[in-house]
């Protein structure tokens, strides 16, 4: 058991591509998705690297982000403080949704 809890409290980090699109937005949702395997808590969404993401990724991370919940896991995002990707998660209201750190360091101290 305690070895079940252990593994639970390290998160699982996914790196993102440098821009999410209409064209990539599958991948990315299937790439985050592939994460929630038994015995993990906490996937991390490292968007530090990533400077576009249209409409169409946001509804990606969405859409992982309501598979995380249905499996009682938790999705969390690593988004640099400047950049047009931190602003367009703003304005769609997904920092109220879900964790949204300046930096993956930072998520994994969270964690």
């Amino acid at each position: 058991m305690a070895d079940d809890q252990a593994a639970r409290s390290v998160p699982v980090v996914v790196a993102l591509p440098a821009e999410i699109d209409v064209t990539n937005c599958d991948q990315v949702h299937d790439q985050l998705v592939a994460a929630f395997e038994p015995g993990v808590g906490i996937v991390i969404a490292d968007l530090t690297s990533t400077v576009f993401c249209d409409s169409s990724g946001v509804h990606a991370i969405m859409r992982a982000y309501e598979r995380a919940a249905a499996r009682d896991l938790q999705l969390w995002l690593a988004v640099s403080q400047d950049g047009s990707v931190r602003r367009v998660l703003q304005l769609t209201g997904v920092g109220r949704i879900m964790p949204v750190y300046p930096s993956l360091q930072e998520a994994m101290s969270a964690a």
